[in-house]
């Protein structure tokens, strides 16, 4: 499989693509004034404490006020079992309003939420991930051989009892790494922790102490392996930050970044601008002539698999099967094109053959496999449903690019201009038998008015007649369909 990764940055926005295979796997995007706030520490203020949530709100200085659950405040063993796992403390035991304590976001604010908090601090670099104040050692379940394992383990003990302590969970990318890439690692993390400690004492409350990289920085740091084969970035400023960077902690992949000086958009590159406004459409196309229907709500993300115009096997099992199949790869793409999380119901077509259905399961774990995000899923429900979770930490692609349409208010859909005309006859109506006057202004869309005059012009003269004033109509260009004003002359 062979990977690369595009960088596009403006002055007012910074985008990651990441193309596996020609084809856009995932997209992020920070824009200037709006970044994500994930990893940010603060030194936050309590404002409330809640027991019956087992919760506190706290002042970091955003918008809003930050959540802070009880749990989130006591570190767990990765390594232990539930049994062992520490009992939740009581909140009203632990803080007051008024206390000021270090803190970490570890979920953006996500529409009327505020950012979720833990007093857990972890600090990411290229290899390790630093647990200050803990002595757990911990290693990623991507790197799967025991040996392997085995030899991190007793290279982190041994380099974390030189460094004075702090626990560290080694990432995915230290696999196969020396002694002398993590000793560089661990001796930066201390540096960035203790410089943050220093911060924190003289920095007031609800004010950040630590601030994540950029997100250019961020998808080197995170993203590069050796399936990357390269790095094409069309910034000059950037591609410089990227080479020090690079240098620092990824000098053997150095020859990797280059830089893009095509006249053509980076981003034209592999459709990956056209595969993004095609990440905010609800309907997704398959080869076969089947299609996904994507629905986004505020409790949950729902997945429609249909045939469409697919026919082209022997019989009607086989077809829907095929249909399924070839949905599952699609709809494991998605949901990290789209970054959809929290809770997602899956209708597939309904298979009769416990076959096909145990090898549609097979399948969509298979694929999810590949995606970088935690997700749990449950087996074909009776009728042909599948649950499925994925864990939420930012906004949808569809929530970062778009807003609430103002004319449908989110429903999707809007009033017919018929529907709006009753409405219209039903306001003069009412408003003739408020107040006294000789004529009735109505201000209306154009599409409005026009259908008034042309469809409805029996309708006004009744209506004239039975309030006995005289009705105007005045076409606004400004107006949406559904709305409209009666205005008293």
């Amino acid at each position: 499989m062979s990977e690369e990764i595009l960088i596009n940055s403006t002055p007012s926005e910074a985008r990651v693509a990441l193309v596996e295979n020609g084809m856009l796997q995932e997209v992020w995007m920070e824009r200037a004034g709006r970044t994500g706030y994930i990893g940010n520490i603060y030194k936050g203020e309590v404002q409330r404490v809640l027991p019956g949530l087992q919760a506190a709100f706290v002042d970091i200085g955003l918008e809003r006020t930050a959540f802070l659950h009880a749990r989130d405040m006591v570190r767990q063993d990765p390594l232990a079992s539930t049994e062992d796992s520490q009992a939740e403390p009581l909140i009203s035991d632990l803080l007051r309003p008024g206390d000021q304590l270090i803190v970490q976001v570890i979920k953006d604010p996500l529409g009327s939420k505020g950012a979720r908090l833990t007093t857990n601090i972890s600090i990411p670099s290229r290899f390790l991930v630093l647990l200050p104040d803990c002595d757990v050692i911990g290693i990623s379940v991507r790197i799967e051989e025991e040996e392997e394992r085995e030899r991190l383990r007793d290279l982190v003990y041994r380099l974390r009892d030189e460094a004075n302590g702090h626990g560290y969970i080694v990432r995915t990318n230290a696999e196969g790494v020396n002694d002398f890439a993590l000793s560089a690692d661990m001796a930066y993390l201390i540096k960035v922790w203790k410089s943050i400690m220093e911060r924190a004492e003289s920095a007031p409350a609800a004010s950040c102490v630590f601030e994540d990289l950029s997100l250019p920085m961020r998808a080197l740091r995170d993203m590069m392996h050796e399936q990357v084969d390269r790095v094409r970035i069309d910034s000059s400023t950037e591609l410089e930050k990227a080479r020090a960077f690079a240098q620092r902690f990824l000098p053997d992949w150095l020859d990797r970044i280059e830089e893009y000086v095509a006249d053509r958009p980076i981003f034209d590159l592999f459709g990956v601008e056209d595969e993004i406004e095609n990440a905010l459409k609800p309907k997704v196309s398959l080869k076969s002539g089947g299609y996904l229907v994507f629905d986004q709500t505020e409790a949950m993300t729902t997945v429609d698999v249909n045939t469409g115009g697919f026919v082209g096997h022997r019989n009607v099992a086989e077809t829907i099967y095929k249909t399924n199949l070839e949905a599952v790869q699609s709809l494991a793409r998605q949901l990290r094109l789209r970054n959809l999380g929290g809770i997602i119901i899956i209708d597939f077509i309904d298979m009769t053959d416990e076959e096909h259905r145990r090898q549609l399961m097979l399948a969509l774990e298979r694929e999810l496999e590949r995606d970088p995000v935690k997700t749990s899923v449950t087996e074909i429900s009776s009728l042909g449903l599948v649950e499925m979770t994925r864990k939420r930490t930012t906004e949808s692609l569809e929530r970062r690019l778009c807003i609430t349409c103002p004319q449908c208010e989110g429903r999707g859909t809007i009033k017919s201009s018929k529907t709006v005309c009753l409405e219209i006859f039903r306001e003069i109506m009412r408003s003739s038998r408020q107040f006294e006057a000789s004529t009735l202004m109505v201000l209306a869309s154009p599409h409005v008015v026009e259908n008034i005059l042309d469809e409805q012009s029996a309708t006004v003269a009744e209506l004239e007649e039975l309030i006995g004033k005289t009705i105007r109509f005045q076409r606004e260009d400004q107006y949406a369909q559904e709305q409209y004003d009666v205005v008293l002359l």
